[in-house]
């Protein structure tokens, strides 16, 4: 009984890391990163005016990317346009230039284009960039934004909650920083199988993956002992999302992770 323990507490310990020490992390450290962009009233996110005001302000960006039906990458987060412009249509039914017919929040902003924040930013500061897979265009995505980045100059890293993205990421693209992000998925309500969530929750698939960082919700780190595995023991990268008050920043930024804020303005860690 005590050597099958000690085997699965090794296999525990193998499956929890991740890569380590790729030379574009430390372009990645020292920053803030604006979720969204610095949206507030009037300044919707993922808007070029809510990515404009977080280069202004000297912070990096995290962004979301789908895939549209015509194999471009709008950069919004939801799958649907329900939320963001009132609209009840799907990202992937659409073209690019049909998304320049709907607004964001009632404001004159559109969805932007992910060519249009990367001419923006070049290179100016770093982008964390989510792969928002939907269905099963998880290949499509990943390579098509893989793809768009191809000559781009400046710090850069992709992330996602889809471990295929991840996955894809690693055995096409190693060159590519890759994050895998995650929360408590056992606490929430999310409508994926359960084993997934315990999967997730744990990092039991990294792996599979090795991700350069864990992307974990700063207010569930403690959910899973494995958090401390990775950080610890492999030395992973930690990026903390979403924090919302100066307090969370403070502990997170304390504790090594980088941080993605929303909701006010942080100094520079």
């Amino acid at each position: 009984m005590t050597v099958l323990i000690l085997i699965l507490l090794l296999l525990l310990l193998l499956a929890v890391g991740g890569r380590r020490n790729h030379p574009g992390l430390s372009q990645l450290r020292g920053w803030s990163y604006a979720h969204r962009g610095l949206h507030g009233p009037g300044v919707p996110e993922n808007s070029m005016a809510a990515f404009r005001a977080a280069l202004e302000a000297g912070y990096g960006v995290e962004l979301d990317i789908h895939l549209t039906r015509d194999g471009g990458l709008a950069v919004i987060h939801d799958a649907s346009l329900a939320r963001t412009a009132g609209v009840d249509r799907k990202i992937g039914d659409l073209t690019m230039e049909q998304l320049k017919d709907f607004s964001l929040e009632g404001t004159a902003e559109t969805i932007p284009d992910f060519r249009q924040v990367l001419a923006l930013f070049a290179g100016k500061a770093p982008l964390i960039i989510e792969l928002k897979a939907d269905g099963g265009n998880w290949r499509e995505l990943t390579d098509a934004a893989v793809a768009a980045m191809a000559g781009y100059e400046g710090p850069w890293c992709m992330e996602s909650f889809d471990p295929r993205c991840v996955w894809r990421l690693r055995t096409a693209h190693p060159q590519v920083i890759r994050g895998q992000l995650t929360e408590n998925f056992l606490g929430g309500k999310s409508r994926m199988h359960w084993v997934l969530k315990f999967l997730l929750t744990h990092n039991l698939l990294n792996f599979l993956t090795r991700p350069d960082f864990v992307a974990y919700c700063f207010a569930h780190r403690k959910a899973s002992p494995t958090n401390l595995i990775w950080q610890k023991l492999w030395k992973v990268q930690g990026v903390a999302w979403t924090l919302r008050s100066r307090e969370a920043y403070d502990r997170a930024v304390a504790e090594g992770w980088l941080p993605i804020f929303e909701g006010f303005r942080p100094e520079k860690p």
